[in-house]
C-alpha cells in the first residue's frame, strides 16, 4: 500500500499547455498588474483587450485567486486580458469600461458562489464579505453569473460569453436551489452563456481561446472536455443510452401449466401451435414484414456485441421538466452525474430542457484531464504581484487599512502545494469542482513560491500560514497504476475503507516540510488546512514531523460527528480514527515538550441525523471537554450529493429505486425546520444557557430526562439563568442580538418570577453595588491571564503574552 509510486507523473493524454503557439500579442510581454481602466491599457500601449474577465471578487493578482490565474495563463499564451472587479451590475455601463472585447467576454461570480457569499446556512443576509476590500457586503447581486451574462450580453451582443467559476460549476445540470426551496434550470439556459468551462479550467480555456482566436464560430466548439452547451438536436455519430427512468417491474408472466399440452398452453396464451398449422398459411404474403431479431441491450458487449466506445457514448439523464417534478429521477439523475466524475472512463451527458419548440438539450462532455506535475509548476510560475490591485489601496499605499481585503490577508503568506480532493464527502463540492485525482505541484516550484513570499511580500514575519490545499496531507498520492485509476467508479478512495489501490506514502510531504524549515529567513511553518487524519495515521513519521514542527498550538481536524448514522451519509470515516490519531497527536507533543490542542469541527442537521445522534455527539463532547463556539450547520450547496438527500429524502449513495427494499438504507431522515435545525445546532452549543430551555425540552421528549441536573454526568442544569436569546460568535458580524423584555429578559417562569420579585423590592444598596444571585448570573466573562478560544473553550497557546488589568503583562497559564 505504500509503494513509492507518484501519481504526479502519470502520462495525461492531452496537449500541454505550453505546446500553444502564442497569440500576435505576445509581443507586449506581461503587464504588472491585469488593467482595469483605460489608463492602465494607454500605460501597456494597448489599443483593445482580447478578452475581458467580469468578476464578483476583489482582483487580487495572486495564484490562489481563479480569475488571476485564468488571467495569467491567457496572458502567457499571448492575449491581451483586462478585468472588470465589481462592477456595478444596474446598467451596462460599468461593463464598457475597457471597451470591446476583441475575442469573447469570460465570466465568474468569484472564488465562491454568490447565494453562499451573501447568505448564510439559515437564508439570512450576511454583513460582510470577504473578498471585497473592508469587509463590505453587496458588492455582488444575488446569481452573479447570471446577471454579469445578461449585462455583458447587453453592452455587446455580438460578443461570445465563456461562463466559469464555482458558481457555474456546481450550476451545470438541472438543480436544486437551496434559496428557493425549487429545482432550478442548468446555468447554462438561465445565463444564456455560448460556452460553460467547468472545473479547474486552464486547459479548456486554451484550447477555446487559440480556437475563437482562429476565427472558428464558438457554437462550433464542442469537443472539448470539461465544456457545457446547448443544442436544439443530437449530433450524427454518438450512441445515446436511455437513462431517464428508474427500475420498474415489468409484467409478471402466469406459470405454465405443465398437464396442458403445446396446444392448449398456446391457445390460452391466444395463440395457435405452429404444428398444426398449414404449412401454406407459414408463407409471408407480399404486404407483409418479415421479423427483425436485435441484439439484447443485455448481452451488448458480450461475444461479438461489443459496446460503443465510451467517447462516443452519451447519457440522456431524466429532463429539467422531470426532475423538477420528480424527486426519485432527481436523486438518479444526481447519482448518475457522480458516477461519471472520472476523466478516464467518464461519459459525456446530455439533458433536455423545454419541451416543444422550445426544446433544447444541454450536453456536457466528460471531465477534463488533469494537469501534470510540470503544467502545474508552469501556472504557479507565472508573474504573479501577489498582492490587491493598486486601486484598493488607502491613502498611505496600504491594503492593511480600511481597505484591507480578509481573503487576501487569510492567504498572504500561505502556498498551495495540490489540487483536488478523493475523500468524496458528500456535503463538499471539490470533487465535482477540482476532481479526485490529486494534482501536485514539484518540490523545487513550492520552494522557489516560499522564498519569493519571503522576498517579495510586505511586512512577511518569518511566518508561512499554510503549505496545503483542499487538504493537508493528500500531496502526490493516489492510484498504484494509471490502469486503475482510468477504469476506478468509486466515489471515495478512502470510504468506507481506505482503498488496497491507494498509496499513503507521505515522505515527498515530510521532505518538503525539511527543506522549508531550513530556508534562510523562514521561523516557523504552519499547515492550516484542514487534515485528512485516516492519512496521517497510516505514517506515524508525517504525524510526528507535523505535530512537533508545525502546529502552533492548535490544529484543525474535522471528524464532523461521531455516530455512524450520520457519518455514513457523510462517507466520513467513523470517531475511531479521531481517537487513534489523537493519540499520536498526544503523544509526540509529550515527547517535544509542547502544550498543543486538537479542534474538531462538527456539522449540525445533516441528512441522516437523528435528534439521538446529536444528543449523543452532545455528551461526547462534554465528556471529552469541548466547547464549540462557532458551529456549522449544514448548507445544502448546489450539485453536492447531501444536497440530493436533503431534496429528496433518498440515500444516492446507493441504487435509486421507486420501490425501495431495504427502507432503513435508502431514505435518509432529513433535518427540515427551522426548530429542529435550532435543536440540532443547539445540542453543539450544550453550554449555552440560551439553549437549555429548548434542550430540556427536547430530551423530555426523547426520553432522556436524565440528562438534565446538576451533576458532571448531566448535560445541562435544572436551573436557567437570566438569558437574552442572544448569539456571541467569535465572528462579531455573525452575532445575533436577543430579544426580551428590556435590557433583562427571561426564558423561564422561575427565572420571571424571580426578576419581578427584585424589580418590586427597594434598593438598600449603593448603586454601584448589586446583588447577584448564582442560579441567575450570566456567565462571567474570564479573568486577566486566562480565556477561552473562540472555537473550543480550551486554553490559549503557551507563551503567548496577555496584558494585566494593571497594564503590565505576565504569560499565560499552561
Amino acid at each position: 500500500m505504500n509503494a513509492p509510486i507518484d501519481v504526479s507523473f502519470f502520462h495525461r493524454a492531452a496537449k500541454p499547455l505550453t505546446s500553444y503557439r502564442p497569440y500576435w500579442a505576445k509581443r507586449f510581454g506581461p503587464a504588472p498588474f491585469l488593467p482595469m481602466s483605460r489608463a492602465e491599457m494607454d500605460q501597456l500601449g494597448w489599443d483593445s483587450c482580447d478578452i475581458v474577465l467580469v468578476t464578483g471578487d476583489a482582483y487580487i493578482d495572486h495564484p490562489s485567486f481563479g480569475m488571476a490565474v485564468i488571467g495569467r495563463v491567457l496572458e502567457a499564451q499571448g492575449f491581451r486580458v483586462g478585468i472588470i472587479s465589481q462592477p456595478d451590475w444596474q446598467s451596462a455601463e460599468p461593463f464598457k469600461a475597457l471597451g470591446r472585447p476583441n475575442l469573447f467576454w469570460g465570466v465568474t461570480a468569484g472564488n465562491m458562489d454568490s447565494m453562499i457569499n451573501r447568505y448564510t446556512a439559515d437564508r439570512k443576509i450576511r454583513s460582510d464579505d470577504a473578498y471585497t476590500p473592508g469587509d463590505v457586503g453587496g458588492k455582488r447581486p444575488d446569481r452573479a453569473a447570471i446577471v454579469y451574462s445578461q449585462r455583458c450580453r447587453e453592452a455587446y451582443k455580438d460578443v461570445p460569453i465563456v461562463l466559469g467559476g464555482i458558481e457555474g460549476s456546481l450550476r451545470r445540470i438541472a438543480h436544486y436551489d437551496y434559496w428557493s426551496d425549487k429545482v432550478r434550470r442548468s446555468i447554462v439556459v438561465d445565463s444564456k452563456c455560448d460556452l460553460l468551462l467547468y472545473g479547474n479550467a486552464e486547459r479548456a480555456l486554451v484550447e477555446v481561446a487559440h480556437r475563437i482566436a482562429a476565427r472558428e464560430p464558438i457554437e462550433k466548439i464542442t469537443d472539448v472536455r470539461g465544456t457545457a452547451f446547448f443544442r436544439r438536436e443530437s449530433e450524427e455519430g454518438w450512441f445515446e443510452i436511455d437513462s431517464t427512468e428508474v427500475d420498474e417491474p415489468g409484467a409478471v408472466e402466469a406459470h405454465i401449466n405443465p398437464y396442458m399440452t403445446t396446444s392448449e398452453q398456446a391457445e390460452a396464451q391466444g395463440q395457435s401451435c405452429s404444428k398444426n398449422d398449414d404449412a401454406a398459411q407459414t408463407a409471408v404474403s407480399p404486404g407483409e414484414q418479415p421479423i427483425l431479431f436485435m441484439p439484447s441491450p443485455s448481452m451488448r458487449g458480450k461475444g461479438r456485441n461489443k459496446l460503443p466506445p465510451r467517447e462516443r457514448t452519451v447519457l440522456r439523464l431524466p429532463s429539467y421538466e422531470q426532475v423538477k417534478s420528480d424527486p426519485v429521477l432527481y436523486a438518479h439523475a444526481n447519482r448518475v452525474l457522480h458516477l461519471e466524475t472520472n476523466p478516464g472512463n467518464a461519459r459525456a451527458l446530455v439533458q433536455a430542457h423545454g419541451e416543444g419548440v422550445t426544446a433544447r438539450d444541454v450536453w456536457l462532455t466528460p471531465p477534463p484531464i488533469p494537469l501534470t506535475t510540470a503544467e502545474m509548476d508552469w501556472v504557479f510560475g507565472l508573474p504573479y504581484a501577489r498582492s490587491p490591485h493598486p486601486s484598493y489601496a488607502d491613502e498611505n499605499g496600504s491594503h492593511d487599512g480600511a481597505t484591507k481585503i480578509p481573503a487576501w490577508e487569510m492567504i498572504r503568506t500561505s502556498v498551495n502545494i495540490m489540487r483536488g480532493c478523493f475523500g468524496g464527502c458528500t456535503f463538499c463540492s471539490i470533487t465535482e469542482h477540482e476532481g479526485r485525482i490529486i494534482q501536485s505541484r514539484s518540490e523545487d516550484s513550492i520552494i522557489q513560491e516560499i522564498e519569493d513570499i519571503r522576498d517579495k511580500v510586505k511586512g512577511f514575519t518569518g511566518t508561512i500560514s499554510d503549505l496545503g490545499g483542499p487538504t493537508a496531507n493528500m500531496y502526490r498520492l493516489g492510484c498504484r497504476s494509471p490502469e486503475i485509476e482510468a477504469a476506478c467508479r468509486k466515489p471515495s478512495c478512502v470510504f468506507p475503507g481506505i482503498c488496497q489501490n491507494l498509496h499513503t506514502n507521505h515522505d515527498p510531504l515530510i521532505k518538503i516540510y525539511r527543506r522549508a524549515r531550513k530556508l534562510r529567513g523562514i521561523k516557523k511553518i504552519l499547515i492550516g488546512s484542514g487534515l485528512r487524519y485516516d492519512l496521517a495515521v497510516k505514517s506515524p513519521e508525517y504525524v510526528k514531523e507535523l505535530v512537533q514542527h508545525h502546529v502552533g498550538g492548535y490544529l484543525k481536524i474535522a471528524p464532523e460527528h461521531t455516530e455512524s448514522g450520520p457519518l455514513n451519509k457523510m462517507m466520513k470515516p467513523g470517531i475511531g480514527n479521531y481517537e487513534r490519531f489523537k493519540q499520536l497527536f498526544e503523544k509526540f507533543s509529550e515527547e517535544a515538550g509542547k502544550k498543543q490542542y486538537l479542534i474538531p469541527y462538527f456539522i449540525a442537521a445533516h441528512p441522516g441525523t437523528s435528534d439521538e445522534d446529536m444528543m449523543n455527539l452532545a455528551i461526547w463532547l462534554k465528556r471529552n471537554g469541548f466547547r464549540a463556539d462557532q458551529v456549522q450547520t449544514f448548507y445544502p450547496s448546489p450539485m453536492a450529493s447531501a444536497t440530493a438527500m436533503y431534496h429528496t429524502g433518498r440515500n444516492t449513495l446507493t441504487k435509486v429505486r421507486r420501490q425501495m427494499r431495504d427502507v432503513n438504507e435508502e431514505s435518509v431522515d432529513i433535518v427540515r425546520g427551522e426548530k429542529r435545525r435550532r435543536l440540532h445546532k443547539a445540542f453543539l452549543r450544550y453550554h449555552d444557557p440560551n439553549n437549555w430551555p429548548l434542550l430540556r425540552e427536547a430530551l423530555k421528549a426523547m426520553g432522556r430526562a436524565d440528562l438534565i441536573g446538576n451533576g458532571k454526568q448531566h448535560l445541562i442544569p435544572t436551573f436557567q439563568p437570566l438569558v437574552d436569546g442572544g448569539y456571541q460568535s467569535a465572528r462579531r458580524k455573525n452575532s445575533t442580538q436577543g430579544t426580551g423584555v428590556g435590557s433583562r429578559p427571561v426564558v423561564s417562569q422561575q427565572a420571571k418570577a424571580y426578576a419581578m420579585g427584585k424589580a418590586a423590592r427597594p434598593a438598600t444598596k449603593p448603586q454601584n453595588e448589586k446583588e447577584v444571585d448564582v442560579r441567575f448570573a450570566r456567565p462571567q466573562q474570564p479573568g486577566p491571564g486566562r480565556m477561552l478560544t473562540q472555537h473550543t473553550g480550551l486554553p490559549p497557546r503557551a507563551g503567548v503574552a496577555v496584558k494585566k488589568s494593571g497594564g503590565g503583562q505576565q504569560r499565560k497559564p499552561r
